[in-house]
């Protein structure tokens, strides 16, 4: 108990956000203790294991003494791996230099810190809705006037971009995009990408582009980046990691690649919060970008079985409906026939047909009425997943 009258916490903790799915991943854990069965789609984490040689990269760097401190910008030898790949993987010449990229201990803490360095109170920052609960966060703690463009399920799930172009305005000063997109499985075509870059260079607006799902891509057609369009790689800040693409959510690796005048002040950021990632941690990322590409190709076409089977499966589901993703590894299935009180929905489907998800809402108000589903759950489980709430849901009361 807090020796005082007077509360001690800061009136800023109001602005923050909660990232639900970890509340849900909490609550789910506490049912297993029980010795009950739960099939987890709440959490966006890959269930395969890291590959091997990325495992043995990082056990060999830590017998070999790679335990002390690390520029705050990351080791030259990731930052160069890191720019090269970047440049090589989205078609950009010239290639960026390791003075364009910055390390931090996964994707999340580059977020603030990049938006830390940009963001005065009052100044308009845009993104998506719904989205990743950490932008807004963010954002909002830091005073800024947050704009929220509504994505649109009809285009299954990409930027309403009369919308943008409605609100965009020369006081707008930056916007974050995110495709593949967290909660929808969306991505922006190269139409929307060309018009959003029209919009940002007719208001000089800086774009940050989250890719982190770039590799978890389902179309025919390369991944297309923002950055590559012209006028645009001098204005766009490129986010990526590796927890996604390489299993590695646990190792807290992510990094931002951009004009150097902005990596330099979200560097400082880094030195004034975690002062450098793990150092035996960035050369398993080394591994990572050098190493075999085989374990990615091979747990994206995973990724792609289990998400026709579940699509198809909530599409049977009366009341449920579902877009077929493009990216990412998450369904966003719409639930208002039911109930627009998703978070309700999901707690009952937890409680009563173990299976964990998160409520749509806790992306956005635009997300409200639906369900986002990680299908990064084996096929079994979603077979079970999907049986389980077809039983359960009958007896769900609105």
């Amino acid at each position: 108990m807090i020796a005082s009258k007077e509360q001690r916490t800061a009136k800023a903790l109001g602005r923050l956000g909660a990232e639900n799915a970890f509340q849900v991943l909490a609550r789910a854990r506490e049912i297993e203790a029980t010795g009950k069965r739960v099939v987890h789609m709440e959490i966006g984490e890959p269930d395969f294991d890291t590959p091997e040689h990325i495992k043995r990269a990082a056990t060999e760097a830590l017998n070999a003494g790679h335990t002390h401190y690390s520029p705050s910008a990351g080791v030259m030898e990731l930052r160069e791996c890191i720019a090269d790949f970047v440049s090589r993987f989205r078609g950009l010449t010239p290639a960026y230099t390791p003075a364009n990229v910055t390390i931090g201990p996964g994707l999340k803490p580059i977020v603030w810190n990049l938006l830390s360095a940009l963001l005065d109170p009052g100044d308009e920052f845009m993104y998506f809705d719904p989205a990743y609960p950490a932008y807004a966060s963010a954002a909002s703690y830091l005073e800024a006037k947050v704009v929220a463009i509504p994505l649109q399920e009809a285009r299954n799930w990409r930027m309403d971009l009369d919308e943008l172009e409605r609100r965009a305005s020369d006081n707008t000063k930056v916007l974050l995009i995110n495709s593949p997109h967290n909660p929808t499985g969306g991505v922006l075509t190269r139409g929307d990408l060309e018009r959003i870059a029209e919009i940002a260079i007719r208001h000089d607006i800086l774009v940050i582009a989250d890719e982190i799902y770039s590799r978890n891509f389902y179309l025919d057609s390369p991944y297309l980046s923002i950055a590559t369009l012209p006028g645009m790689r001098e204005r766009t800040v490129i986010l990526d990691g590796f927890s996604k693409a390489y299993a590695m959510t646990g190792w807290r690796l992510g990094y931002a690649v951009g004009p150097e005048k902005i990596i330099n002040a979200t560097t400082l950021f880094n030195n004034n919060t975690f002062s450098c990632v793990t150092t035996f941690v960035q050369m398993a990322g080394i591994a990572a970008l050098t190493g075999p590409e085989e374990p990615v190709h091979e747990m994206n076409e995973m990724f792609r079985r289990r998400r026709d089977k579940i699509v198809a499966g909530l599409n049977e589901i009366p009341g449920f409906s579902c877009k077929m993703p493009e990216g990412a590894f998450y369904a966003f299935a719409n639930v208002q026939q039911i109930t627009h009180d998703d978070r309700k929905l999901a707690t009952y489907l937890l409680e009563n047909a173990g299976v964990a998800l998160t409520g749509g809402a806790a992306f956005g108000k635009a997300g409200e009425g639906y369900l986002r589903f990680s299908y990064a759950a084996s096929l079994e489980d979603i077979d079970y997943a999907l049986a389980q709430i077809k039983a359960a849901l009958p007896s769900f009361k609105a």
